[in-house]
């Protein structure tokens, strides 16, 4: 269910209904903006016109920019993470799920969705390093990440689709470096074209 956030009562407004406004969706305009330009970049001003909010709306509910900015985040993470589960239960065997985790990667640092970037890699590089809470969050982000391939792997050794001989947990720690890396080299327009070949490479960390 969508939160809905209610905006007090302006002054000299008549009595009434509180203006409300779905703050799922004011949160999906802010999310592109900060993706698309960067934290730092973002004023109130482009906010306010992304998410179709009055500047005194976006205050009152989220006290300041980077308020909005956290809201966004934990927003993109928890979407991010319920695609990247979803594409995680959608195969049979380990190996397999673990193949279409990474092809999912791959297809998001590609096109337009890969231009845009990823809020994720984009706050560890621009703000990781000054802001503890942000940092908190990017590292929590990743290690979430890594366990998934992780466990993945040691499923794939017990139904035997993945060598046993794999470390688990030194591996999917390449493989996280590899797939936020292609967010990067997306953003400049530089992934790759075709996503069997680049899943296929990746794989090879298995063999």
């Amino acid at each position: 269910m969508r939160a809905m956030a209610k905006l007090p009562q302006e002054v000299g407004r008549p009595r009434g209904r509180p203006r409300e406004f779905d703050l799922d969706e004011a949160l999906d305009k802010a999310i592109r903006v900060f993706r698309e330009q960067g934290y730092n970049a973002t004023s109130i001003g482009d906010l306010t016109e992304a998410m179709g909010l009055a500047s005194g709306s976006i205050y009152k509910a989220f006290k300041d920019k980077r308020t909005v900015f956290l809201a966004a985040l934990d927003r993109y993470m928890l979407l991010r993470n319920e695609q990247i589960a979803a594409v995680a239960r959608a195969a049979r065997t380990a190996r397999e799920r673990l193949r279409a985790v990474l092809g999912f990667y791959v297809e998001s640092a590609k096109g337009v969705e890969g231009r845009r970037g990823c809020m994720v890699v984009g706050s560890a590089i621009e703000l990781a390093i000054a802001d503890r809470e942000v940092a908190a969050r990017i590292t929590a982000a990743l290690s979430r990440n890594e366990a998934l391939l992780a466990d993945l792997i040691r499923q794939g050794q017990a139904d035997r689709s993945i060598p046993g001989k794999i470390d688990p947990d030194e591996t999917a720690r390449v493989m996280i470096c590899l797939t936020q890396g292609l967010r990067v080299v997306g953003r400049a327009g530089r992934a790759p074209a075709d996503t069997s070949a680049a899943v296929d490479i990746a794989m090879k960390l298995l063999a």
